[in-house]
């Protein structure tokens, strides 16, 4: 009985999904830009996780997860160009702003922000939302991405150079 990994014990999967489910969800949105797809592709990641939970030891539930599920993606959107959806997440308190060439102004920046952002290469892309968005530390992101911390620094120095260059010109 003890041969059997802890990751299929019902009460052990559920906490380890409640409090990766979120995680990984954000991470397919800002790779692949789409919700629906985002919402899907973590879904089965965690099935994919319970139907392997003997194979899969707790300690590398985490890895496994975000293998298969980025895996998983790969082929559904090898030639589709991102569009990203982040409104929802850029969400400022402008209702208080009552001049129209405020409003107007802000709203066509909002646009080219967003697509500079799309504009990023995706590994620049990824490390920088987990970092501004959902707030990671640069560890966290290393290894929920299975790299170094010098490469996430070097992800998000480089998302912050092109997004400034591209700001500039706005």
């Amino acid at each position: 009985m003890s041969s059997i990994s802890e990751t299929c014990n019902e009460i052990i999967f559920s906490t380890f999904f409640k409090s990766h489910v979120k995680s990984l969800r954000n991470f397919l949105l800002y790779k692949f830009g789409n919700s629906d797809q985002a919402d899907d592709m973590t879904q089965e990641a965690f099935i994919k996780l319970w139907q392997n939970c003997a194979q899969v030891p707790l300690e590398k539930a985490k890895s496994y997860l975000y293998t298969i599920a980025n895996n998983s993606t790969l082929n559904e959107i090898a030639h589709k160009k991102v569009i990203l959806k982040y409104e929802t997440n850029f969400s400022g308190d402008t209702k208080n702003f009552e001049n129209p060439e405020f409003l107007l102004e802000e709203k066509q920046f909002k646009a080219k922000l967003l697509n500079a952002i799309g504009n990023l290469n995706e590994t620049q892309r990824v490390a920088f939302l987990m970092h501004r968005i959902d707030g990671k530390k640069y560890s966290e992101i290393a290894e929920e991405l299975n790299i170094s911390v010098k490469a996430v620094e070097k992800r998000i120095h480089l998302a912050l150079v092109g997004l400034r260059k591209e700001i500039e010109n706005i």
